[in-house]
């Protein structure tokens, strides 16, 4: 396990990298709407351009309708007055717009109505069907909302001089203007100068325009109106895939937060290969650990209680017996195992309160280069100024390479003095504990080996557990709190290495303990 390197500094500015500040209180799936419909209206904005496309149209419109005025206008002064009216409706005919002529006074001089030619006809909205209607409210909505230009209602007048475009003849140039039909088609008329004050006038009632217009209209609606079912079913499919399992992960992880741990079942969702699944796995392995680790505290507290109680109940039986016998020698013996009952309870809390300790020390402990040949060989030479006990022999063979590894040089010390301080009190009278440290690709390898009766294979598991220890026959019950194999594992574990134990193969007895760290980098 290496050390977290994290700071609360650098995870609060995470967090703030992942904070909303305004969309936080909205739902996911709302969000997932408005980011779709967002772009649905940016779509919408097509119906501006139709709005542009229609007065690029008209405007093309008002200039061919003035051009058509000019030449009709030169047209009609070339030909006698008697040629007139025949001319007046071949024109009328080719430009399928109205064509009159008035006088200075405003009369009206000729109209190609009153000769039959009926090209310019208004509609009556009452008497048009109703999707005509529904066009008409579409288009007034439309025009709202683009703010297109209301054009003036096309009425009649009885005095040619009360149309605009007449009146400005009188300035000798072409006028026109564009009006409104009552069923909101445009209406185009054109006025050009005769000679003698005369002034002709067209006008063209152009249905065309508002038709393509609302075919045009009519395909984006459908384009607008696909593309939001379409929008609007992924954005479904998206909050069902991304929304759903995550209320179900939270309310997993709320019921593991109230105490629930062992009836909840954090969903997998194996057959999910994104990042909702991965989640979902990390959270279901989170939860499992979890309970793990509460049910290792939970073990660990039943055995600490159980280890506390048996050197108390010898303390309390000798305490008790002090008060009673008056034997000197009684009494000694009384005292004497009071005070192994007090060291032995000294050892058991030391041990326990550093196993407890142990991970979250390591979680924050600084790792450094540590010279592990170096620390191997001044243990084994503080074990030689001691005095070996029975007459065993301590020998340390190292290797060929470096042997560094980054850690804590106070912890990986621990391990090996408990392995050697372990292989020592089995090996029998007159044997040989052997250390061997050396490299073997990118890992750093130590062995500690006893002559002693070995390690059973079933047990092999079990003797780093806590608590779990089988002690030589030889040695006085207590010397040993069962914890430090334990411990070694934990720190050998917190340096991302392993420890293991395995029968010598040169010899029929005696156990081998190997630990295996990773090389330092570079070195």
């Amino acid at each position: 396990m290496a050390p977290d390197t994290d700071s609360p500094k650098s995870e609060g500015g995470e967090g703030r990298d992942l904070a909303l500040r305004w969309s936080g209180d909205i739902s996911l799936t709302r969000r997932i709407l408005a980011v779709n419909i967002l772009a649905l209206l940016l779509l919408a904005g097509g119906f501006f351009y139709l709005d542009s496309y229609r007065s690029r149209i008209v405007d093309s419109r008002v200039a061919q309708a003035s051009r058509e005025a000019q030449l009709i206008a030169e047209a009609l002064a070339m030909v006698e007055p008697a040629q007139r009216d025949p001319l007046m409706v071949r024109l009328a005919k080719d430009t399928g717009a109205r064509v009159r002529v008035f006088d200075g006074d405003g009369d009206t001089v000729a109209d190609t109505r009153d000769l039959d030619v009926r090209n310019f006809v208004l509609l009556d909205p009452d008497k048009q069907p109703w999707n005509q209607a529904v066009a008409r409210f579409l288009d007034a909505g439309i025009d709202t909302v683009v703010g297109a230009a209301r054009a003036p209602l096309y009425r009649e007048r009885k005095d040619g001089r009360q149309w605009p475009d007449v009146a400005a003849t009188a300035r000798n140039v072409v006028s026109t203007t564009v009006w409104r039909a009552p069923d909101r088609t445009p209406v185009i008329t054109a006025a050009a100068p005769l000679p003698r004050g005369q002034v002709v006038m067209t006008t063209t009632n152009a249905r065309d325009i508002t038709q393509t217009v609302r075919i045009e209209r009519f395909r984006l609606s459908l384009v607008l109106a696909t593309v939001t079912m379409v929008s609007v079913l992924l954005s479904l499919f998206l909050a069902r895939t991304i929304v759903r399992p995550l209320r179900r992960l939270a309310r997993a992880a709320v019921r593991v937060r109230l105490g629930r741990a062992r009836e909840v079942v954090v969903p997998r969702l194996p057959s999910r290969r994104d990042e909702i699944g991965s989640l979902a796995r990390a959270l279901s392995d989170m939860s499992l650990a979890l309970r793990a680790r509460i049910d290792a505290t939970e073990a660990f507290a039943a055995d600490v209680t159980h280890e506390l109680k048996n050197p108390l109940a010898s303390l309390r039986s000798a305490v008790e017996g002090l008060g009673h016998v008056k034997d000197p020698n009684l009494q000694d013996r009384l005292l004497a195992i009071v005070r192994d009952d007090v060291h032995r309870l000294d050892r058991l809390i030391t041990d326990i309160s550093e196993a407890s300790r142990l991970d979250a020390q390591l979680s924050r402990a600084k790792f450094e280069p540590v010279d592990i040949a170096a620390m191997l060989t001044a243990l084994v030479a503080q074990r030689h100024d001691r005095g070996v006990e029975r007459n065993i022999r301590l020998v340390f063979d190292r290797g060929d390479g470096a042997m560094v590894t980054m850690g804590e040089g106070a912890r990986l010390e621990r391990v090996f003095d408990n392995l050697i301080d372990n292989a020592l009190s089995f090996s029998p009278d007159d044997g040989i504990v052997a250390i061997w440290g050396g490299r073997q690709g990118d890992m750093l390898v130590v062995q500690v080996e006893d002559e002693g009766p070995g390690v059973p294979e079933e047990a092999r598991e079990a003797i780093f557990r806590r608590f779990q220890s089988i002690r030589p026959e030889s040695e006085t019950f207590g010397q040993h709190s069962g914890l430090g194999l334990a411990i070694a594992r934990t720190i050998v574990e917190g340096h991302q290495g392993t420890i293991a134990v395995e029968s010598r193969e040169d010899r029929l007895g005696g156990a081998r303990f190997v630990v295996r760290l990773p090389c330092a980098e570079g070195i």
